[in-house]
């Protein structure tokens, strides 16, 4: 009776470390708060030696307290344009090695791209801060509560 490879069954296995990723492309739900977010940073950190891009399900507009959480670190995120994951397509194409999804719809899109695009796809739920309500500072501190989240997932992941 087979029960797998010797490998899974070996006492002191080691998982297999994911391959290295070249190009990752980040996907929320408008491309105007998570996804320019992860890209920012991924390309802050990674830049040099990942290939990083950011699209939304659908398109939003620009968002001010993305922008200023960033800036707080010293991350110029002035010049991003929202784009769906279409409009990046149409451009320039997916040929990304990794797609990850922050929100679900976004999760829904990244699986159906899979169907036309060989890319892994990892989900990671990140909250959206535009629902937070309260004061400027409460708004802020649930957008640097993602920033930092995502800031730690990011190095994890494309460390080589």
């Amino acid at each position: 009776m087979d029960t797998g490879s010797r490998e899974e069954n070996a006492p002191n296995a080691q998982p297999v470390a994911p391959r290295k990723v070249q190009s990752v492309l980040f996907i929320c739900a408008m491309n105007a708060v998570r996804s320019p977010m992860a890209e920012a940073l991924a390309k802050h950190f990674f830049g040099k030696s990942v290939y990083v891009q950011s699209a939304g399900a659908r398109k939003g507009e620009p968002d001010g307290f993305a922008l200023a959480v960033l800036e707080e670190i010293g991350i110029d995120l002035s010049r991003h344009k929202p784009k769906s994951v279409e409009e990046l397509e149409e451009w320039e194409g997916l040929n990304f090695d990794l797609i990850i999804s922050l929100s679900p719809e976004a999760h829904h899109k990244a699986l159906e791209l899979t169907r036309t695009v060989a890319a892994d796809v990892e989900y990671w739920p990140t909250v959206d801060p535009t629902v937070f309500q309260g004061s400027r500072e409460q708004k802020l501190e649930a957008y640097r509560e993602v920033r930092d989240s995502l800031v730690r997932r990011i190095k994890d992941r494309l460390q080589s």
